[in-house]
């Protein structure tokens, strides 16, 4: 465990986690932030590896995922979790994983609101903002991870 024991990650397993996955992505993006559901989900989650913080009571707390060309995305943590290093730790975990795979570089789109935490990552934003399920975002790369 992390954080003085308040919670640990792992490797998802798709479709076996996918109860799990739900119950984070669908607090944070389609409850808190008005994601229309549909676009929650796709068909590229079976593909991706993903991250799961759980905390010290096997409750889901964070989830993320990195796609097989190198886009980390669906980055969550539940309001009472953030602030404490999940966040941190998922995205350190998943360019982990990229670079096991040898990934030369890895993108994503950042809501503008968490653009200084993937800075902090070493990210560089590109192009203009763009608004994305109505929140605006912009694109993010960090090569040579």
């Amino acid at each position: 465990m992390t954080e003085s024991e308040k919670y640990r990650l792992r490797s998802a397993d798709w479709p076996a986690d996918i109860a799990l996955l739900r119950e984070v992505r669908e607090a944070v993006f389609v409850i808190e932030q008005k994601v229309p559901i549909e676009l929650e989900w796709d068909d590229l989650d079976a593909l991706c590896e993903h991250v799961l913080a759980i905390d010290n009571a096997n409750r889901p707390i964070g989830t993320g995922r990195l796609s097989p060309d190198g886009h980390i995305g669906r980055m969550a943590v539940l309001r009472s979790y953030r602030r404490m290093g999940v966040g941190s730790a998922m995205l350190s975990f998943l360019l982990a994983k990229a670079t096991v795979r040898k990934m030369p570089e890895v993108k994503l789109n950042a809501q503008i609101s968490a653009l200084s935490f993937y800075e902090r990552f070493g990210f560089i934003t590109e192009g203009a903002e763009f608004m994305d399920a109505g929140i605006p975002h912009r694109k993010m790369r960090l090569k040579n991870i």
